[in-house]
């Protein structure tokens, strides 16, 4: 799939883009430089960084309902998708005092529908006639992110990194392609903190991305790359401290392109090396060994909402007995040990270990499908470096193994060169 031939575009601002005034004022001048070009744009924008924060700071200060009332998430959701009106006002004054014909549009009123599960709250429907006639009329439309509304008029949120999902949605609804400003340049094949030779990417397929998302790459959230593949709308990831130059033009070929695979013309074994450290191991050592074990200990971290990712099963000390090992993210892991030892002897088992001191290493590449020897280059650069796996968990296009969190950086940097990833 090629980028589809429209003058319409959505762009997104981030947190960090609309940290002050000076800031806004600069994504205003990268929107002017594209309205420039004939485009007919709208605009998505997050609240000011740290603003989120601030305003759940204050929910939580206000208290829970009294008893015998309903859970107030639902006016939890009231003031925390304030910051993001705030900052869609701004920019729509910033465009109009350059002149430029922009208006803000909250949720409410587009309207971007969802469900009634506040704050994590998911898109249904986006309709996209009014916001397009008002787009094509010439008007710059600046839409709050991270907001919706139910079907009954009542205000929600989408959940942390809600925004980018916000973009792709009003995207989809324009059929238009969606340019996410942020605080990176693009995305590379890891993380540039860890390792310097680290490389800006200039496609990435949404698989690839989505399993990048999923395991510890923190450019895009992983719901608005669901969304993008299965809606097909082209995602550029940009950096917004660009400027237009003297002719108002942005740098070419600059950012990543998310698309469809077959819009990548030269297939990477691999595409990047991911961590995450908020991970959390836990094993149930000496759990009976029965064919519903397994089953009852994961439909009840199921029923919790605790999302578990890799399974070790061993053969245990005791005989008739086996030893259970799982991960999950830290901060479900206190949870589930609690659930885990409450229903101990239901469950069957003789002792709970917990060990956070863990992180996730993962290598991505659609080349994978097609190409042997991934893992033994994999396995071979970390026991070359005395690197010792826990747990592995492996997709079409994904290896990831569990370590001790002392030796992550390290494992990251050994598999960066292990796959030729710092000459791209």
């Amino acid at each position: 799939m090629t980028r589809p031939e429209t003058t319409r575009l959505v762009m997104k601002f981030g947190g960090t883009s609309m940290g002050d005034l000076e800031r806004i004022r600069r994504a205003a001048r990268i929107i002017a430089a594209e309205a420039a070009k004939g485009k007919q744009i709208a605009v998505v924008v997050s609240a000011m960084a740290g603003k989120t924060n601030e305003l759940v700071a204050w929910t939580d200060g206000a208290g829970q309902a009294a008893a015998g009332l309903p859970l107030s998430d639902d006016e939890y959701d009231v003031v925390v998708a304030s910051g993001e009106q705030v900052t869609s006002g701004l920019l729509a004054l910033t465009l109009r005092n350059m002149g430029l014909n922009a208006r803000s549009w909250m949720g409410w009123q587009i309207p971007i529908l969802t469900d009634d599960a506040h704050g994590r709250a998911r898109i249904e429907d986006v309709p996209g006639d009014v916001l397009g006639a008002a787009v094509d009329g010439g008007q710059i439309a600046v839409v709050p992110g991270f907001q919706g509304v139910t079907r009954d008029g009542r205000i929600t949120t989408l959940g942390r990194g809600g925004s980018d999902t916000s973009a792709v949605a009003v995207a989809a609804a324009l059929g238009a392609p969606c340019d996410i400003y942020t605080d990176v340049d693009g995305v590379y094949t890891t993380d540039p903190r860890i390792e310097s030779r680290a490389r800006r990417l200039e496609k990435v397929s949404y698989e690839e991305m989505l399993e990048m998302a999923s395991l510890g790459a923190k450019v895009l959230q992983t719901r608005s790359v669901e969304l993008a593949m299965a809606k097909q709308v082209p995602v550029r990831v940009l950096s917004s401290f660009i400027e237009p130059d003297e002719n108002g033009n942005l740098p070419e070929n600059a950012g990543t392109l998310i698309c469809d695979e077959d819009e990548i013309v030269e297939k990477r074994i691999v595409s990047g090396v991911t961590m995450s450290r908020d991970e959390a191991r836990i094993t149930l050592l000496g759990l009976a060994d029965r064919t519903d074990a397994p089953a009852d200990v994961f439909t009840r971290l199921a029923e919790a909402n605790v999302n578990v990712d890799m399974i070790v099963q061993s053969q245990a000390r005791t005989e008739g007995a086996v030893n259970l090992t799982f991960t999950t993210g830290r901060r479900d892991a206190q949870r589930a040990a609690e659930m885990m030892t409450a229903a101990k002897a239901e469950i069957g088992f003789e002792e709970l270990r917990i060990d956070a001191d863990v992180a996730k290493i993962s290598v991505i590449g659609v080349g994978m499908r097609s190409h042997a020897g991934v893992a033994q280059t994999m396995f071979r650069a970390l026991a070359d470096k005395g690197v010792k796996f826990q747990a592995i968990s492996t997709s079409e296009i994904k290896i990831s193994v569990l370590i001790e969190d002392a030796y992550s950086e390290l494992a990251v940097r050994a598999l960066h060169a292990a796959y030729g990833l710092d000459a791209l």
